[in-house]
């Protein structure tokens, strides 16, 4: 699904004008949205987007890949950062092969890491090659 499919309350309808959207977007229509790396492949959706309540900005989007109606999907935190909207397509991009997804440090929905944990936001920022600028916000 993409982010007009998921637009209930008729936010992105083209009037002429840029908001909202794609610069001030609902998380409602961003959640479902898939997600591609630069090679057209599909790398998975997004389950959550995750919200740094010290800052306000987003920390992460929890992005599931595998499985089947959820039975053995793995999740995963991609930091925000990391993530670009395709307004084309109507999809987030990530810069990552398929391979290093499939690698990625993961978790399921029984078993969430601590997001806080600095240690642990460090080894994800390092594994997506981000900074850690939690409040990148989105990029076209």
């Amino acid at each position: 699904m993409n982010y007009e499919e998921l637009d209930a309350l008729g936010m992105y309808v083209d009037h002429g004008h840029k908001g909202p959207g794609p610069e001030l977007m609902g998380a409602d229509t961003l959640i479902g949205n898939h997600v591609h790396n630069l090679k057209n492949e599909h790398l998975g959706e997004i389950k959550e987007i995750m919200l740094d309540m010290r800052t306000g900005g987003i920390a992460y989007a929890v992005m599931s890949y595998g499985g089947v109606f959820t039975l053995g999907e793995k999740l995963f935190a991609v930091p925000w950062e990391a993530l670009a909207l395709d307004t084309i397509n109507k999809r987030f991009t990530l810069n990552l092969d398929k391979e290093r997804i499939e690698n990625a440090p993961g978790f399921d929905s029984d078993h969430w890491p601590d997001m806080a944990n600095q240690t642990w936001a460090s080894q994800i920022h390092t594994y997506y090659g981000t900074s850690g600028n939690r409040a990148a916000g989105l990029r076209r």
